[in-house]
């Protein structure tokens, strides 16, 4: 066997090498198959090998796949930047197209600062952020982002932006509960703004279900309008990113919409091309954007392959495929057949201390003693167990992280693809239920302790 020179996530670990996917399912070279039940990392919303998505893909390689943005645009990035903008609610209308979710979040960071700076504001630099969060790898993201076992290998080269604590009611650090807490964690934004000092921010930025750092955490439902209302009162700019639930993730084109709140600035990924392209995009609304085209006209970013017309025309074909097929329709009805059936699996395997998130972007956390939440010893690496044993088993699961300091505690996503049914979804909740009885295997669990056979 030939080495690999390739870098994979773990140098030390053998992967599977896959040869082709369709709809929910993945075939590695073996013709092992695999239920993509994380759609990737949160990507591949419309399933895999959508021919309507390969042909638009090839139509446009047969015309150009590259131009560089300073020198031309294309009709691929035209036709995108007006159907995001007739898809976005409010005047979230101006698109500058990336890369990664990484580069987006970036670029909405750079945006915000900027919007201040063309008014002659040179005092609002810094972006506010929440523990257990993650909004990217690049140094600006990681900076915003409060993933401490993300940050810890950096941390001399980032800011300390984050600030306040995530809407983490499982573990809510008041020891309360909705609605009679008052949403402190919300009010913690105000005090740091007091004590920062509101002539130096320029941003809030939030994950509106949280991900990766928290395992799909949702907030309560008066959480965001509090939010954005202390964001209004301090003339802060409010950014979501919307990497990971964008795109009728939630069932929404944005996750915001679920809670009435529009952001002035909106980071996009993942979802917009699905896995097939790689394309991101930071949105701007026409508020915030109105001084810089009064201004120096320029949007301080770019990268060589921005507005690719290649990842563009891919882009465009996902979101006209989600608009043709109705996809956002039906992702409430099965969220809750999915949310239902993994209710079951907790009654069954008392080690999964909640069940969480919202639409398609769920969440499982486990704990060691339910009834005191306590976590597993993190010797135990449950949630490598887990994503491992799901692999073997046929089933593919999202690693999160979990525990009020991010770190102490193990969570998995549950994300397919919308586009899954329910026949499906049966199966997907059927490998669930095997893998996780391999996990109390190997944990050496008592039975009897409500796992059915």
């Amino acid at each position: 066997m030939k080495p690999s020179y390739l870098i994979k996530p773990a140098l030390d670990e053998s992967y599977p090498e896959i040869d082709y996917g369709k709809g929910v399912y993945l075939f590695d070279k073996d013709g092992k198959q695999y239920l993509d039940a994380s759609s990737g990392a949160v990507t591949a919303n419309i399933g895999h090998g959508v021919e309507e998505i390969i042909l638009a893909m090839h139509e446009q390689s047969k015309k150009v796949s590259f131009v560089y943005r300073s020198q031309f645009t294309s009709e691929p990035a035209e036709r995108l930047a007006q159907k995001l903008a007739d898809s976005m609610p409010s005047d979230l209308n101006w698109s500058f197209f990336v890369n990664s979710g990484s580069e987006a979040t970036e670029t909405a960071l750079k945006i915000a600062i900027q919007y201040w700076q063309e008014q002659g504001i040179k005092s609002k630099t810094k972006i506010l952020s929440r523990w257990i969060s993650y909004h990217g790898i690049t140094l600006g993201a990681l900076s915003m982002s409060g993933h401490p076992g993300r940050r810890a290998r950096f941390v001399p080269l980032l800011e300390e932006f984050p600030s306040i604590s995530p809407p983490y009611c499982y573990r809510c650090p008041y020891q309360s509960t909705p609605p009679e807490c008052g949403y402190m964690c919300a009010s913690e934004l105000e005090a740091a703004i007091k004590r920062i000092g509101a002539d130096h921010i320029a941003a809030f930025i939030a994950e509106p279900v949280i991900g990766a750092a928290g395992g799909a955490i949702s907030p309560p439902e008066g959480y965001y309008k509090t939010i954005k209302r202390i964001c209004d009162e301090n003339n802060i700019l409010f950014i979501a990113d919307e990497v990971m639930t964008g795109f009728g993730r939630t069932g929404t084109m944005l996750a915001c919409e679920q809670w009435g709140v529009i952001p002035d600035i909106v980071a996009l990924g993942k979802g917009m091309g699905a896995g097939y392209a790689p394309i991101a995009a930071t949105m701007a609304s026409d508020r915030v954007m109105e001084p810089i085209i009064n201004g120096s006209k320029i949007v301080m970013s770019g990268h060589t392959l921005s507005a690719n017309p290649q990842s563009c025309a891919a882009a465009l074909a996902v979101l006209e495929y989600l608009e043709k097929n109705e996809i956002f329709k039906n992702v409430d009805s099965k969220a809750v057949y999915l949310k239902n059936k993994l209710k079951k699996l907790k009654s069954q395997f008392p080690f999964i201390g909640e069940v969480r998130g919202k639409g398609l972007l769920i969440g499982l956390e486990f704990v060691k003693v339910p009834e005191a939440r306590l976590p597993f010893e993190r010797s135990v690496k449950l949630t490598d167990m887990l994503v491992k044993a799901g692999r073997d088993k046929g089933i593919l699961l999202y690693p999160a992280g979990a525990g009020l300091d991010g770190l102490s505690g193990d969570a998995i996503i549950i994300s397919p693809p919308l586009t899954i049914t329910k026949r499906e979804i049966d199966e997907l909740v059927s490998l669930l239920k095997s893998t996780f009885a391999e996990a109390y295997k190997i944990l050496g669990l008592p039975e009897g302790n409500g796992v059915e056979n």
